[in-house]
């Protein structure tokens, strides 16, 4: 679920600001994504950009994780797959699947890595209350996790990546995607348990609705605002 790169730095005397904010109008190519985060953590690190909230939607692809296993990619030939330096195994995109690329500076926010993971799965919790969701953590268990007739089911997704204490990556929420998607892989390398979406749970929102729930949590959670 995290990858952390080298954290040997001294830490940053900062304080706490307001976060950028941004969705992503159109579908974003995987690789751009993975570039643009590269080149806006670095940026953070230097001081020259603000911590930033990206929330976009990709075309359905397959991501593998630092701790993927090959023998959990059912089909390779299904979906594209990318290597990814998140931590965590294999995993779906697609649209209808809300993703946040969370990049955060650490250094300035305690360097508490598992509070930041806590963080992130509260936050997930928090919104989905906001339709009447009510989901959880499941102890051994990645992710978030819902009942749905009488079986667990994950609903959302985590896989960090921690970089001289500036996270990217981040998580995916199952908003209405094509669920059938999942068949290819053996997500998060969890094979006992489905896995779900807003949609199937019977709550019909929009992107955007889910987009402002995300962002009215947001502040309570992490602090500093947002902008944008």
């Amino acid at each position: 679920m995290v990858n952390r790169d080298s954290q040997g730095e001294p830490p940053r005397d900062l304080a706490v600001s307001a976060v950028d904010w941004t969705e992503a109008p159109d579908l974003v190519p995987y690789p751009e994504a993975v570039q643009t985060m590269e080149r806006r953590v670095q940026g953070i690190r230097e001081g020259s950009a603000r911590e930033w909230v990206w929330l976009v939607e990709h075309a359905p692809l397959y991501t593998a994780g630092t701790s993927a296993d090959p023998s959990e990619l059912l089909d390779a030939n299904k979906l594209p797959v990318f290597q990814t330096g998140r931590g965590g195994r294999y995993t779906y995109h697609g649209p209808g699947q809300r993703i946040a690329y969370v990049m955060l500076d650490l250094g300035a926010r305690g360097r508490d890595l598992r509070h930041y993971i806590s963080n992130l799965e509260q936050w997930i919790i928090d919104t989905l209350e906001t339709f009447g969701i009510r989901s959880d953590r499941r102890e051994g268990r990645i992710g978030i996790w819902v009942d749905h007739n009488g079986q667990e089911k994950k609903i959302a997704a985590l896989g960090v990546r921690v970089r001289h204490w500036v996270t990217f990556h981040g998580i995916a929420i199952n908003v209405d995607p094509d669920l059938r998607q999942y068949q290819g892989i053996v997500p998060c390398g969890i094979a006992d348990h489905g896995v779900t979406s807003m949609a199937e749970l019977g709550v019909s929102v929009n992107m955007a609705e889910v987009d402002a729930a995300l962002k009215a949590v947001f502040s309570g959670i992490f602090g500093g605002g947002v902008s944008g």
